[in-house]
């Protein structure tokens, strides 16, 4: 079975074929940095996070391209996110900006998430920007009023092809304010001009102004990925209209396809409603980081599809902690089992991890299927925890394939992603210390070792060859 991606441009499953062979040119949109990053961008950049991980597991070179937007991305008031929150904080645009990018990437790092190839700023590409808007003018696409440019929709018959949405029933229907600049009402602007008090404006043909939104993601993912690529990826609620209008002016600058297949993740709901600042019923990935480790949050996310809503609750979270803990015991006996015997053929086990590496990647082979695919890493630990207690020879082939599922595709495992270090090697020193303390009759102290891991849910279980501990 080869990989096949649900595409959103064309509603079904594809086989995928990168255009270049061998590797993978990919975008996503990222954050609009103008508060604390929350629950709904772990579920995307988490989910995004595994396809690219997976592409490399497979042998591909990824390109990961994710924009910052620090401009340009308006309310429905008006007001740009960015000043909306400089005005709140009382500070300057871009110390919001880097104030609020370095928790981004301080809330992705404790999720295990990489870092894209390329993190470009809306900022730092204007004359990328102005010079899209000029190819637009150019070619008949847009129009200049009074110092602003927009697109004229009724010159792109295909505008509305990824969502489904007619320009009638846009032209018709709500949520497009009145302006008496725009041609029609669903025309959008690229260019926009600036109030002398717009604290982000910069020198363009027409006059002093600001990129719009939607102009940014074209321009940038050009410059990094070529004016056609492979993937493109963001949340459903951004098919429409930023996705929609990504579309329109790519392709009506270029003349060429722009992307070859769109994803896009659900949201995160609370009670059955969507997550969302407007609605206040958003958590930060800083508060959930308070009770749960960045590997528990992540495996809770991967516990559903990608393209599936998530109910978000504490009870959620710590319902997929205990099963992780199933896993991470399994990870810690068989590399003790590994250390304990080193005479075992390290060919042991093979067949057992050949078998279920190809059960999960037939998972994964289906639309980045990662609850199905981590229901198979369950299987594969069962198999292994009975190998284990029947004492069959297992060797660094079943281990390293284990490994290489856990970490490197699903992305846990890894040290970085609790609130402080990795306890295991602290675990192993304290039962180690207490064997010692056992074998020179100090049983009082042997007990309470043992008493106080228990307390912090290590459960030890004492055996011929020595005591072994697990996560009660």
């Amino acid at each position: 079975m080869s990989l096949r991606i649900y595409n959103t441009l064309s509603r079904q499953k594809e086989e995928f074929h990168p255009l270049q062979a061998g590797r993978v040119h990919m975008y996503v949109c990222g954050p609009t940095v103008y508060d604390y990053p929350h629950i709904g961008h772990a579920k995307s950049y988490i989910s995004f996070d595994v396809v690219v991980r997976y592409f490399r597991w497979l042998g591909y070179r990824v390109r990961y391209v994710q924009n910052i937007t620090d401009v340009g991305h308006m309310l429905d008031s008006g007001e740009d996110r960015i000043l909306k929150g400089a005005a709140r904080e009382q500070i300057e645009p871009m110390e919001l900006v880097e104030k609020y990018t370095a928790a981004y990437f301080k809330a992705m790092d404790q999720l295990n998430v990489l870092r894209p190839d390329i993190s470009p700023r809306a900022s730092g590409h204007i004359p990328e920007q102005i010079e899209l808007v000029q190819k637009l003018l150019e070619n008949g696409y847009a129009y200049e009023v009074n110092g602003s440019v927009y697109f004229d929709v009724s010159k792109w018959p295909e505008y509305g092809k990824l969502s489904g949405r007619k320009v009638e029933e846009q032209m018709a229907g709500a949520r497009l304010d009145i302006n008496e600049e725009k041609r029609h009402p669903a025309d959008f602007a690229l260019w926009k001009k600036a109030a002398d008090n717009h604290l982000m404006q910069w020198n363009s043909p027409w006059g002093r102004g600001f990129p719009g939104w939607h102009i940014e993601c074209s321009a940038m993912s050009a410059k990094y990925l070529g004016e056609t690529f492979d993937i493109h990826g963001g949340g459903m609620e951004n098919q429409f209209p930023h996705h929609e209008c990504e579309i329109a002016q790519s392709e009506a600058a270029s003349r060429k396809p722009f992307v070859r297949y769109w994803m896009h993740n659900n949201m995160v709901l609370v009670d059955g409603v969507k997550m969302s600042k407007s609605l206040g019923n958003f958590t930060t990935i800083a508060e959930a980081l308070k009770k749960f480790s960045g590997e528990q949050v992540r495996f809770f996310i991967l516990q559903s599809h990608y393209r599936s809503p998530v109910d978000f609750s504490d009870a959620a979270i710590a319902a997929a902690a205990q099963g992780l803990e199933r896993l991470r015991n399994t990870r810690i006996e068989l590399r003790k089992r590994l250390t304990a015997d080193a005479h075992v053929s390290a060919d042991g086990g093979r067949e057992l991890a050949e078998r279920h590496v190809q059960l999960f990647r037939q998972e994964m082979d289906d639309d980045f299927n990662t609850p199905a695919a981590i229901g198979r890493l369950f299987d594969f630990s069962r198999d292994l925890n009975r190998a284990l207690a029947e004492g069959a020879p297992l060797g660094a082939a079943v281990a390293t394939a284990f490994e290489e599922l856990y970490v490197n595709v699903l992305g846990l495992g890894s040290e970085a992603t609790g609130p402080g270090l990795d306890a295991d090697p602290f675990i192993d020193l304290l039962v180690s210390l207490r064997n010692e303390l056992r074998q020179k009759k100090e049983w009082a102290l042997a007990d309470r070792l043992r008493d106080g891991l228990a307390s912090l849910g290590v459960q030890i279980k004492d055996g011929k060859q020595g005591a072994t501990w697990s996560r009660g």
